[in-house]
């Protein structure tokens, strides 16, 4: 497994993260046997580097996580990189933003119980809090920096206006924002602001959702409790349509020996500022195929033909928490 260098944090981490957002309960119903293989499978193939948030089922999958990775937990903590966010909350209609001192301050001390760990190497702002001055977020994780709780610091979902605002306070180290095949709005501002100030970037949803595995069809029907059921990204004729480009990447991918999968976060890793893809599943048969990509090298001419082919496409949006 390549391993980079995070950014400002100088943290070593493998070029793909395993994500654990279908842990926690959005993506319908999972064996968790076969998510602590997967988790396990990861680890046997040189990641060391895992994410996850508070609000992945409000504990669930971090509990998973860190019962999955228990003996390294405790017997070489410092070479496992544990990365989770906080900001959000349960409320009796859904999921609210919530950035304030105190809701940090317990949602670090929750993650650091529902892991089993007694520091987080890296603690991410999940989304952006209008309601909270960037400055009183800050300032409440530079103390829990200061008392040894969390290491380094990152946010989640914040364009670059916000970046350097809630860096006035403290620095931000990293950044979590959506990107893909599909979704590449972060090219305009957000990645040339992270290069220029060091940040370390690990981009979540290489896979597009799902929808870049090649896997999905018009026909495919989502569990009711997956996001996915009620997402108007995977209806209607936009969704036909991409569709369509998968399959023509598909083609692509065959011809140069590999997946759309590999073909998909191979293409996320080659992007400029880009340091980490966090992929997540949960079966281990997936992971092989996921962490060969790490070691596709896509040259100009493969990176111009893939923009012809996405060319067609329809740009895909993710979820919010108010909408999950």
């Amino acid at each position: 497994m390549r391993t980079t260098t995070l950014g400002m944090t100088g943290l070593e981490v493998s070029r793909i993260a395993f994500g654990t957002w279908q842990l926690g309960g959005d993506w319908g119903g999972f064996a968790e046997d076969e998510a602590r293989a997967a988790i396990r499978r990861a680890l046997d193939l040189g990641v060391n580097f895992f994410d996850t948030a508070q609000a992945y089922g409000f504990g669930a999958s971090e509990r998973l996580l860190g019962e999955s990775l228990r003996g390294e937990l405790r017997s070489r903590r410092d070479e496992l990189v544990i990365a989770t966010k906080g900001g959000l909350r349960e409320t009796d209609t859904g999921i609210a933003r919530d950035a304030s001192p105190q809701a940090l301050r317990e949602g670090v001390d929750a993650s650091l119980t529902a892991l089993g760990v007694d520091h987080i190497d890296l603690y991410q702002v999940h989304w952006p809090d209008p309601q909270v001055p960037f400055a009183e977020t800050a300032g409440a994780l530079k103390q829990l920096i200061e008392v040894g709780k969390i290491r380094h610091v990152g946010v989640s979902n914040y364009n670059a206006e916000q970046i350097a605002e809630f860096s006035r306070t403290l620095p931000v180290e990293t950044l979590q924002p959506p990107y893909h095949l599909f979704r590449r709005e972060i090219e305009d501002a957000v990645l040339p602001y992270a290069r220029q100030h060091d940040i370390g970037v690990l981009v979540y949803g290489p896979l597009a959702h799902g929808l870049l595995t090649g896997t999905l069809s018009k026909d495919t029907a989502f569990p009711a409790d997956d996001w996915r059921a009620k997402s108007s990204v995977f209806r209607g004729e936009d969704y036909r349509r991409n569709l369509s480009v998968v399959r023509a990447l598909q083609e692509f991918a065959a011809l140069r020996d590999m997946t759309v999968s590999q073909l998909a976060i191979a293409w996320t890793l080659a992007r400029p500022g880009v340091h980490v893809a966090i992929v997540g599943t949960r079966r281990a048969h997936h992971v092989d195929d996921s962490l060969a990509a790490a070691d596709i090298t896509l040259d100009e001419a493969d990176l111009k033909a893939i923009d012809s082919i996405t060319a067609a496409a329809t740009p895909v949006a993710g979820p919010s928490p108010e909408s999950v």
